[in-house]
């Protein structure tokens, strides 16, 4: 069997046949190497069309023995493309270790002084930049090639990093090895001169030196604050004491978004995520369950019930997405029975929100009204009994009646399309801009309430009502 060897910087002495990345780069100066890749490179339209090119190349070379020498390793992609080959068969594949080129610009900033904790380099470097970044870790892009590449480069480490944080600029050199430079993570792209070898280091933040943050700098704060020599009142609070804080900042949430102020909208989201970390923060202390579990448990969550998306499962429209939803939620919690499902809806939820979806799960099976009209006339006799309670002064069956009427309307509600929640709180609000304009004139016209009676008030609420329609 033939034998492709890959290594960095340095040729095989046995080998027989020995291709080099490129012969424009020093790094590769002395490589004993019968031709490079400078031509592959100069004539691809992509990296796609470069790595096939590539592999077909060294696989197709006439000898026993074939070496590719790369600087600073061999990249994932080039290796898939030599796998997918159809003479790979016929080759034993050799990777020799080699240091990365993260290793090396680090190792030259560490000489250079730069980085004065040679533990850095237990880090895990970053040979590819993505759109998260661990600001706590060193991070190093490699491949800045040109100033398009170190614009994109800038552009993203300007979501976490602002522009005058300091940076080390590794370059290679004559001598084989890299020369280091400090600057501003402005002036990435500002250089005169970029090479394939050109390698960005950024030194861990402190998360006070940066100005835009992401969930793990929540939970480095959120762990700090509870920590020792922290803040006392986050580390006395536990899910209790904080359960309270959950609900106001949900409703502020609800209020934002209805407000349609979006700035107020991401900061009350902000808000209700900080209960979140909290609370995951205190299971963290207790090991429980950490935010990463919280993150996979919805996660897994949202791919088991759309099997119309990640499965094969077939759907006409979002009232079958819903039944879907549904049913795997049920299968998923072991609830045998409706009863099951019913009981299944907190208790804590506001009470007419709690009612609509209790009412869903029994129409679920049938259990329900065929149209509105029927139930708005169950209302009307919940009305009467109530009006019987009234007149019996036996206070109980008065709050029991009461309940009932609430109930029958959430169903007429519900069979109508229309969220209860919203609707009686729509309702709190007209009856709030009602009555501020009554106040209006009743200040206005009369000067105050007193000494007025009910019906001249109702006078004076007839009016604002009109004035309201009328805007």
């Amino acid at each position: 069997m033939k034998q492709l060897i890959i290594c960095s910087c340095s040729a095989p002495m046995d080998a027989e046949c020995v291709y080099a990345q490129t012969f424009k780069h020093p790094f590769m100066d002395g490589i004993a190497a019968d031709a490079s890749m400078d031509d592959i490179y100069d004539t691809a339209e992509d990296f796609n069309e470069l790595n096939i090119r590539i592999a077909e190349r060294l696989l197709s070379a006439d000898a026993e023995s074939v070496a590719y020498v790369t600087l600073g390793g061999i990249g994932g992609e080039t290796l898939r493309a030599i796998r997918s080959n159809s003479r790979f068969g016929e080759f034993r594949l050799t990777v020799l270790p080699a240091p990365s080129l993260a290793d090396m610009a680090i190792a030259a900033a560490v000489e250079a002084g730069l980085i004065t904790d040679a533990s850095l380099r237990a880090e895990r470097p970053a040979s590819r930049l993505c759109d998260i970044c661990d600001t706590s870790a060193i991070q190093v892009v490699t491949e800045i090639n040109s100033r398009l590449a170190a614009g994109e480069v800038r552009l993203v480490l300007g979501e976490y990093y602002p522009d005058e944080y300091g940076i080390i600029l590794a370059e290679p050199n004559a001598s084989h090895g890299y020369s280091v430079k400090s600057m501003p993570l402005c002036q990435l792209d500002r250089q005169e001169r970029y090479d394939a070898l050109t390698v960005a280091i950024l030194p861990p933040a402190c998360d006070t030196e940066l100005e835009r943050h992401d969930a793990e700098a929540l939970m480095r704060i959120m762990r700090r604050l509870r920590g020792r020599g922290g803040c006392p009142w986050d580390a006395e609070q536990t899910h209790e004491s904080l359960r309270k804080n959950l609900i106001e900042e949900a409703y502020e949430t609800l209020d934002a978004i209805d407000s349609g102020d979006v700035d107020a909208m991401c900061e009350e989201l902000g808000d209700l995520l900080l209960q979140i970390a909290f609370h995951a923060v205190i299971e963290e202390e207790r090991s429980g369950f950490t935010f990463r579990d919280v993150t996979t448990g919805i996660v897994n969550k949202l791919i088991y019930r759309h099997p119309h998306i990640f499965g094969d499962v077939k759907v006409n429209s979002s009232d079958d997405v819903l039944k879907n939803w549904e049913l795997l939620k049920r299968k998923e919690k072991g609830q045998a029975t409706v009863a099951d499902a019913m009981g299944s809806v907190p208790r804590a939820f506001p009470a007419l929100m709690r009612a609509c979806k209790v009412q869903k799960k029994a129409a679920d099976v049938g259990f329900d009204w065929d149209s509105a009209m029927p139930a708005l006339g169950k209302v009307h006799e919940e009305v009467a009994e109530v009006e019987a309670a009234v007149a019996s002064g036996v206070h109980a069956d008065i709050e029991d009646e009461v309940g009932d009427l609430f109930f029958a309307a959430v169903n007429v509600a519900r069979l109508l399309h229309a969220d209860p929640e919203l609707c009686l709180s729509a309702a709190t609000d007209k009856f709030e801009r009602r009555f501020a304009l009554t106040e209006e004139l009743i200040h206005k016209e009369h000067g105050g309430f007193d000494g007025m009676t009910l019906d001249e008030m109702d006078a004076y609420w007839d009016r604002a009502k009109a004035m309201l329609k009328c805007e």
